[in-house]
């Protein structure tokens, strides 16, 4: 899991497993493949990061997802 925040500051954990797409719009939307949409305060490469931290923590590697900007 992974924290985040919403935009009145509270924090909270979703399975980036379940993230499908995010968009900056200009606040990160955050949708779920379950259909669900999340706007939270980080932004997408914030939240990139933190997906990136938490696979590699998972032993699940991490780099072939980075974009060539970051």
């Amino acid at each position: 899991m992974i924290k985040v925040t919403r935009l009145n500051g509270e924090g909270f954990w979703i399975n980036p497993h379940l993230i499908e797409f995010m968009e900056e719009t200009p606040d990160t939307v955050v949708s779920l493949v379950t259909g669900k949409k999340i706007i939270v305060k980080e932004d997408a490469k914030a939240v990139l990061e933190l997906i990136i931290d938490y696979r590699r923590k998972l032993g699940e590697g991490g780099l072939e997802i980075v974009p060539k900007e970051i």
